[in-house]
């Protein structure tokens, strides 16, 4: 069969286009969990979200979690701006230098025991005071999960300032560990995820910020032997998800927007909801793990709502010169956490 040129010319042209369109058209991410791999974000949350990426998306986009994290809990931002996973899920605490909006639910005395409600309450902060604060990469879902608490694992439990001032505490870096500093209590800081290693090999007495999924995750039950309880939540953690710029380049327009839309109720929504379910059904079963309940005193709490005063400051003034109004922010999130509230 004879072809001009020009018309040559011009299939060419259509076949390179085609062609191109066909790689654009599949993406695949991969998407990393620094939790363990057992644990419920690994084998939920994330998963979940990657069948609703492929529906919404009609299999244009489509993702894999590997077996293991291939960086540590400090590391997921930086692994996901490096390129060396596409999308992970970063504990804010974990990069107070970097960004600052994010720590809004996580100042002292600010959340509830809903944390559908928290979670939704930070995203709509979020959303007005700091909407654009990742700039590295594109945020996709944000989550704030139930207070962590103060646990005792000796037979004593922590009532009094006193009790608190002798111990040799596990504490979650940031706010709760400064505090507990503050207070007078002897401090180390690790990462959640490797409490067990501290608080298993006897170095510590006591622990402070997991809540009831995380003293089962990180299986520190055996060695927990009492909660003590406050009014108020004293800490809440806050987490994000992100994926890589170029990676997100890659997808088109028409697919980012089915995934922005799916994606705060699919990965923070469903992340928050299963904390909230597993650690409730962890405390429903402290009698039977042999785990008391007991009530802070209230001096104890009031010298830990003024330890935090100074912590909420510093973080309001580093949020000012980031250009956001953390004291707004803050009162704004709070209300909305009260209203929002079952």
């Amino acid at each position: 069969m004879y072809f001009k040129p020009l018309a040559i010319g011009a299939l060419a042209t259509l076949a390179l286009s085609g062609m191109g369109s066909m790689a654009s058209a599949n993406t695949r991410i991969i998407v990393n969990c620094f939790w363990p791999p057992q644990h419920f974000v690994c084998q939920e949350v994330l998963p979940g979200w990657l069948e609703e990426v492929e529906r919404v998306t009609d299999g244009r986009v489509k993702g894999n979690i590997p077996p293991k994290s291939v960086a540590p809990p400090p590391e997921q931002l930086a692994s996901v701006e490096k390129g060396i996973v596409d999308a992970a899920v970063q504990f804010n605490g974990l990069i107070g230098n970097r960004v600052n909006g994010a720590l809004t639910g996580m100042q002292p005395f600010s959340g509830s025991m809903d944390g559908k409600a928290m979670t939704q309450a930070a995203w709509e902060t979020r959303e007005k005071f700091y909407p654009d604060e990742f700039d590295t990469v594109e945020l996709l879902s944000q989550w704030v999960i139930t207070p962590g608490q103060l646990f005792s694992n000796t037979d004593t439990p922590i009532v009094t300032v006193d009790d608190f001032k002798s111990r040799k505490m596990w504490a979650l870096p940031g706010p709760l560990a400064n505090m507990a500093k503050d207070i007078g209590a002897a401090v180390v800081a690790t990462p959640a995820v490797k409490s067990n290693e501290v608080i298993a090999n006897g170095v510590v007495d006591s622990h402070l910020g997991l809540g009831g999924d995380a003293i089962q995750s990180f299986q520190v039950i055996p060695y927990t032997k009492s909660l003590t309880k406050f009014s108020t939540g004293v800490y809440t953690s806050t987490f994000s998800f992100v994926i890589n710029k170029d990676k997100w380049a890659e997808i088109s327009p028409e697919d980012q927007e089915a995934i922005r839309a799916i994606s705060q109720e699919k990965v923070g929504m469903v992340a928050t909801e299963l904390w909230d379910t597993v650690s409730a059904d962890v405390y429903s079963r402290f009698g039977e793990l042999g785990i008391a309940t007991v009530e802070a005193d209230p001096a104890l709490e009031a010298t830990l709502i003024e330890a935090a005063k100074p912590i909420t400051a510093a973080w309001a003034a580093k949020a000012k010169e980031a250009g956001i109004d953390g004291e707004a922010a803050l009162a704004y999130y709070r209300q909305r956490v009260q209203e929002l509230s079952k």
